[in-house]
C-alpha cells in the first residue's frame, strides 16, 4: 500500500510534466518558426520549464496527500475518544438512571432527589460537557460523528434540559453547562436536516431501558 501511495504522485508528475512539456515546445515552435537557432533554445527553455513545474506540482501533491492522512488521523483520534466517552460502563449507567428516574418537573423535585439521580445527572452532563470539547468547531466535522451519537445526545438532553434552566436560573449562571447546551442544538440542527419529521417527532417512553 506505502508503495502505491508513492508512486501515485511519482506517475501524475510524470503526466503533468509531459503535458506541459508539449504545451511548450508547441508554444516556442510557433512562436519560434521563423528562427531555428532561438527556435532551439526556446525548446529548451520549455523543457527545463516544465521539469520545474512538475517537480513543484509534485511536492505540492504529496504535501497535500500528508495533511489529508494528517487530518484523517486526527478525526480518528477524536472519534475513538467520543466513542469511549460515550459507551463507557459509569456513563451508560448514568444516562439509564436518568431516562428512567428523572422527573419532569425540575422546581418540585430537585431537592427530593435521591443522591445517586443527582450523581447521574452530574455524570451525564459532564460527559456532554466533554462531548462537546472535543466536537468543538473545526475539530471534527459534525457529519462523521452526529450519525451515531446524536440518539444520546438528544434523549440525555430532552431529560436533563429543564434541570439546567432551573438551576441556571436559581444560581443566576446563565452559563451552567453551556458547552453542553451548545452541543445539544448543534444535534438538533444535524436532526432538523437529515432525519424525517416522523424520526424526529419519536418519543421515548417514560421507562426505558436503552442505552
Amino acid at each position: 500500500m506505502k508503495n502505491i501511495q508513492f508512486k501515485k504522485p511519482i506517475i501524475i508528475s510524470a503526466l503533468f510534466f509531459t503535458f506541459s512539456l508539449f504545451l511548450l515546445i508547441l508554444t516556442s515552435y510557433i512562436w519560434g518558426k521563423s528562427d531555428h537557432e532561438n527556435n532551439i533554445v526556446g525548446i529548451l527553455e520549455s523543457i527545463s520549464t516544465a521539469i520545474a513545474a512538475a517537480a513543484v506540482f509534485g511536492a505540492a501533491y504529496i504535501a497535500y496527500k500528508e495533511l489529508a492522512e494528517v487530518e484523517n488521523t486526527r478525526y480518528m483520534e477524536i472519534s475513538d475518544r467520543l466513542f469511549k466517552e460515550l459507551n463507557s460502563e459509569q456513563n451508560i449507567a448514568a444516562r439509564r438512571r436518568i431516562y428512567q428516574n428523572l422527573p419532569k418537573e425540575p422546581k418540585k423535585t430537585t431537592q427530593e432527589l435521591k443522591k445517586e439521580d443527582r450523581d447521574a445527572m452530574k455524570q451525564v452532563l459532564n460527559s456532554l460537557d466533554h462531548v462537546a470539547f472535543l466536537t468543538q468547531k473545526d475539530w471534527i466535522p459534525d457529519a462523521l460523528i452526529m450519525p451515531w451519537m446524536h440518539p444520546m445526545i438528544s434523549k440525555s438532553w430532552e431529560k436533563l434540559e429543564p434541570y439546567v434552566l432551573y438551576e441556571r436560573k436559581s444560581r443566576d449562571e446563565p452559563y451552567y453547562y453551556e458547552h453542553a447546551g451548545e452541543l445539544a442544538k448543534r444535534c438538533n440542527i444535524w436532526r432538523e436536516k437529515n432525519l424525517t419529521k416522523i424520526e424526529r417527532d419519536n418519543k421515548w417512553v417514560e421507562i426505558d431501558n436503552a442505552l
